[in-house]
């Protein structure tokens, strides 16, 4: 292991070893039949660390601790909890270089989208803090008289948290901010790509819990699908599961929650498209576009896939692509300048030369780039530029890897239809100067996707509003806006302060 890579653990408490499994301060779960499993930096091949998975018999001790925390943290007024949010946050901002510098370690992001994971944690803490004095509810006119009528939220109960590699920690605080105001402890799957940032957080999640006296409200629980994942879907004592990944695998998991009337949050596939007009400004497109695009290395869920231009800028827009993206520096993304790491895994770079291969067998044309590059390392690959005669087969797909797809149009209003024909509904944008273009593209009939910009790319979403899509995406939301509500009970009260009982509608039942 390098001298950074141990400096950074350090500083994070993490142990060379460490156990997957965790209710609180003190709360780690010793498994002593199960194997190490090794955790490696994409962009190195270096072994960071290793961590044990939860056993079958842990699953039970999580959730009996994490159900303990809900029946007091449920009392504790909202404002109260607010405050263990608001610490939450502060204590992120002390460790915020190191636990950055771990998520690139270990997932291959460049340092500065490490950094601004964390910050996304942070703000999501301040929201929730202040969140906690505004989970209003509701007053209503009764059509009886003398009866008051309003609605109020309580707590929900545990929230279960399935995240992905992408985003290791900044999914996480998304739920565990807000459900924790809400009154709702969580217990948290982490990816098996990305555990130690996940051990990381819990180390400063047990801290703060210490200062208040508390344990349960957040828990952790690294393992198996079988052993872990299934357990929560399954899990009545879960009443909302938050899920981040593909679709095929969201699918499943709606249908398992559903079976016992659960809840699900689902955040699953994108396939995200910029159209650009005529009118566009060109310079803010290709570089919304070369972000989009290539940030994260394509994985993101709202990683730009799909250019939609008109058939007057295509070429140019396709040449002063090319440009840009010969200039792009990949490496390793802890170095300053380096604006692409790896992909998360060789598996992930055999996917996307299978889709470059489907590209071009359905009449594609790799305009640029798309090669390995094995002399930085097996997970290092050039982003790709890819011409496609039309919207067919392979970009129909998300392959999670750095290929943008270029297709051309000849009026907005099939752009618009070009746009809307993907099974995914995540993120999507428009580059116009057009007051009228811009407005069609967010109207009724404009794009079908749950994030809709206008000069702004697909990939960056501030956390003050709901994050989530459409479609085959899953309808989920989270984050900011009223997202809130997903993490807790609504009940409807009616108070009758007279000395009658008058029915509604009018019913009369006299004996």
């Amino acid at each position: 292991m390098s001298e950074k890579a141990a400096a950074v653990l350090e500083k994070l408490g993490v142990r060379k070893v460490s156990p997957g499994a965790c209710w609180g301060p003190g709360g780690w779960i010793e498994e002593e039949e199960q194997e190490a499993i090794p955790s490696i930096n994409p962009a190195t091949g270096e072994e960071l660390g290793s961590y044990v998975q939860a056993g079958p018999g842990t699953w039970d001790r999580i959730v009996e601790r994490a159900h303990r925390a809900f029946l007091e943290w449920r009392m504790v007024p909202a404002p109260k909890r607010g405050e263990l949010v608001r610490d939450l946050g502060n204590a992120l901002r002390e460790l915020k270089e190191p636990l950055g510098e771990l998520v690139t370690l270990e997932m291959g992001k460049i340092r500065q989208e490490g950094l601004g994971e964390v910050q996304e944690m942070i703000d999501i803490c301040d929201f929730a803090t202040g969140l906690s004095r505004q989970l209003y509810g509701s007053t209503m006119h009764s059509e009886r008289p003398s009866h008051r009528m309003y609605e109020q939220w309580h707590p929900l109960g545990i929230v279960g948290v399935i995240s992905a590699f992408n985003f290791p920690v900044a999914v996480w605080s998304w739920n565990a901010a807000i459900a924790s105001v809400c009154g709702d402890p969580v217990i948290w799957k982490p990816s098996s790509t990305t555990p130690l940032t996940a051990i990381a957080v819990q180390n400063i999640c047990n801290s703060v819990m210490g200062d208040y006296g508390r344990e349960g409200l957040f828990c952790l629980a690294i393992g198996s699908g079988r052993t872990v994942g299934q357990r929560m879907l399954e899990d009545r004592r879960i009443p909302l599961v938050s899920f981040t990944g593909s679709t095929g695998v969201g699918r499943m998991v709606s249908e398992t929650v559903a079976r016992r009337f659960g809840r699900t949050i689902l955040e699953l596939g994108g396939n995200n498209a910029i159209i650009v007009t005529p009118n566009a400004d060109m310079d803010m497109a290709v570089r919304a576009i070369l972000f989009g695009a290539v940030g994260t290395a394509g994985q993101r869920c709202t990683s730009t896939r799909r250019i939609i231009a008109h058939r007057s800028v295509v070429d140019d827009l396709v040449r002063t692509l090319v440009s840009a993206y010969g200039q792009v520096r990949i490496g390793d993304p802890m170095e300053d300048g380096t604006l692409m790491g790896p992909l998360v895994s060789t598996e992930a770079v055999e996917e996307m030369m299978k889709a470059l291969e489907a590209a071009k067998a359905q009449g594609g044309e790799l305009v640029f780039g798309g090669k390995r590059l094995p002399d930085k390392g097996e997970r290092f690959v050039e982003p790709a530029i890819v011409r496609m005669p039309s919207q067919t087969g392979i970009v129909h797909n998300e392959t999670f890897a750095p290929i943008l797809y270029v297709l051309a149009y000849g009026d907005l209003d099939e752009a618009i239809a070009i746009h809307n024909e993907v099974p995914q509904g995540l993120s999507s944008a428009v580059f116009t100067t057009d007051l009228g273009e811009a407005e069609r593209f967010l109207s009724h009939s404009g794009s079908d996707c749950g994030i809709a910009n206008v000069n702004i790319g697909t990939s960056g979403a501030e956390i003050g509003g709901c994050f989530g899509g459409e479609k085959e995406t899953g309808g989920g939301r989270e984050a900011g806006s009223e997202a809130w509500k997903a993490y807790m009970r609504r009940q409807t009260n009616t108070i009758n302060w007279s000395h009658e009982l008058p029915l509604a509608q009018g019913i009369e039942f006299r004996l």
